[in-house]
């Protein structure tokens, strides 16, 4: 049994109008998301997204289950990326650069100085990168990225360069991490692995390649998220498109041709 998700196409500012042409034909359109809506809404643990980038991102950190729930959200966000496809300069903003204090911060987001704190590293395809709650960061232009986040509508933005958005200074810096935050499960992805990216705390993830995809598959039951990277998925035999998801409770109907690539998600 398994359920196709609702494709939903957002436009953005920071957008792209080169979208690539598998993911569907979107026109003039200057789409920056397209997501996907779970039939359980809200209480859906995990969320995937697909991001397009000719601008740099609001520089941005989320808050641990603790912390949302104190706020009035159903858990805290902790998110990872796969870049798909990145331009020769692009970059990630991942953590900070040095040591700091939120005082020190705050005044750097009122004067975007905090621009040059953050530890931007170089983008290559097929980086992988996980964001702790807590971890300040930002997506940088010229990249298309697939990110697999726990599902909630909470961030907190420090810096928008100048965007004629809301900032959240005091929620945000309260939840922040004042110092360089590496990440052990930050890495490089061969395409042609069958590997797990993440094992919990939140969410598992594993990225998926050919037909011996198969064999790492997992035998329970689980709510799980099926998300092609490239064409030539299927599950109980039926084509899964790139730019669309799938969710089901079992994962031993999916199949993957030679040199097709997918990530199945579910909860921890």
């Amino acid at each position: 049994m398994f359920t196709r998700l609702e494709t939903i196409i957002v436009d953005k500012p920071w957008g792209r109008v080169d979208i690539p042409r598998d993911f569907g034909d979107f026109g003039d359109r200057r789409v920056g998301e397209i997501w996907f809506s779970h039939p359980a809404g809200d209480d859906a643990p995990i969320m995937v997204k697909f991001l397009f980038t000719s601008e740099r991102l609001s520089i941005q950190v989320h808050p641990d289950d603790e912390a949302a729930a104190a706020a009035g959200y159903p858990r805290g966000k902790e998110e990872c990326w796969l870049v798909l496809d990145a331009e020769p300069d692009a970059e990630l903003g991942v953590g900070l650069n040095v040591a700091t204090t939120r005082e020190a911060l705050r005044s750097a987001a009122l004067d975007g100085s905090i621009v040059d704190m953050v530890d931007w590293r170089p983008a290559h395809t097929h980086d992988f990168v996980y964001n702790q709650a807590g971890t300040i960061h930002a997506i940088g232009a010229g990249l298309t990225v697939v990110e697999v986040q726990q599902n909630v509508d909470c961030t907190y933005r420090l810096y928008d360069y100048g965007r004629p958005r809301e900032l959240h200074l005091d929620a945000g810096l309260a939840v922040s991490e004042t110092a360089p935050r590496p990440d052990a499960r930050d890495r490089r992805v061969d395409p042609s692995e069958n590997r797990p990216l993440v094992d919990g705390p939140h969410f598992r993830l594993l990225h998926l390649s050919g037909p011996d995809a198969a064999a790492s598959l997992p035998q329970e039951r689980a709510d799980f998220i099926f998300t092609p990277l490239s064409q030539g998925c299927s599950i109980a035999g039926e084509e899964v498109k790139l730019g669309e998801c799938v969710a089901t409770d079992r994962a031993d109907g999916i199949a993957l041709a030679s040199g097709a690539r997918a990530l199945l998600c579910w909860p921890a």
